[in-house]
């Protein structure tokens, strides 16, 4: 990849966190050109060509999946509200765009989610839950049970902003491993892996419960604690604090799936629910010199009370 190809990548990267950002207002040819710094006339053709979706497109598709989202963990939120949250300007045209995603309408959508739906995956091209893919409902004794044994701790506290210097990943979530390879040998050499706070994180953009796993993007990131120049397909952001809830694990990579469901069933008890912000994990060691390859980590999911 040569240095002009990186600077596209990078341009257009900063216009998918600008959309994300700003998912409610009105996000125009225009004004997303401007925050790409290419001419409108060309833009929407090189957005394409980069990220294999049309502009339109993409801001369609996670305004919708973003509405889906909300309409599962929101129950008392009114599809009207949800729609204007998610940047309608007409319910109409909402509801009219989420039946022709999803199959279902917006009603329908919600009500199947029930209370034993909750750990079941979702098919987001038929927009049917699927049976058979991770077919079983957790059962919170067991793990209840796991958790405590493993000594596993989950609290609600306040979490900092951080500053963060990125690689994007899209796709199958094992595979993030080749972002991390990127990252760290750009920020190697600039001696970002030294200081002594330094802490990886994977951040979650979409929800796998309406994303289709082609279209799932993570953030391979690690903190950092000055003002970094970044380039190509190292970004940089922030990621929000606030109020999260954050269970502390020692799992093995074939564990992490019993970790996120424990957390999950953890906050349907607590008298909190998911906000409307992305999660993330938060690693404290290198599992490669762990005696048992274990990852020590925090895996923090933004909250609000119910």
């Amino acid at each position: 990849m040569n240095k002009y190809q990186k600077e596209y990548i990078y341009r257009i990267n900063r216009v998918i966190d600008y959309i994300e950002a700003n998912i409610n207002k009105e996000l125009s040819l225009e004004r997303l050109s401007d925050v790409a710094n290419f001419s409108p006339f060309h833009f929407h053709r090189i957005f394409s060509a980069f990220t294999g979706e049309t502009l339109n497109g993409f801001i369609k598709r996670k305004r919708i999946e973003r509405a889906a989202s909300i309409l599962l963990s929101e129950p008392d939120t009114s599809i009207t509200e949800v729609a204007y949250y998610c940047g309608y300007n007409s319910p109409s045209v909402f509801c009219r765009n989420f039946k022709e995603r999803f199959k279902v309408s917006a009603q329908e959508f919600r009500s199947s989610w029930d209370e034993n739906s909750k750990n079941r995956q979702l098919d987001s091209k038929s927009g049917k839950l699927d049976e058979g893919s991770n077919a079983y409902v957790c059962d919170i004794e067991s793990q209840t049970i796991w958790r405590k044994e493993m000594k596993n701790v989950i609290e609600v506290r306040e979490m900092p902003a951080m500053n963060v210097i990125y690689c994007r990943h899209k796709g199958e979530y094992n595979q993030i491993g080749a972002a991390y390879d990127k990252l760290f040998k750009w920020a190697g050499p600039r001696g970002l892996l030294n200081h002594p706070e330094c802490k990886g994180i994977t951040y979650y953009h979409d929800d796998p419960k309406v994303t289709a796993q082609e279209n799932i993007r993570q953030s391979a990131c690690i903190t950092v604690f000055e003002d970094v120049k970044t380039e190509g397909e190292i970004g940089k952001m922030q990621i929000p604090g606030g109020r999260y809830a954050v269970g502390h694990f020692e799992v093995n990579e074939q564990e992490f799936q019993q970790a996120w469901d424990s957390m999950c069933l953890w906050v349907a008890q607590s008298g909190y629910q998911p906000a409307d912000a992305s999660p993330y994990e938060l690693y404290h060691n290198n599992h490669e010199e762990h005696p048992q390859k274990k990852f020590i980590v925090d895996i923090c999911i933004p909250v609000k009370p119910l």
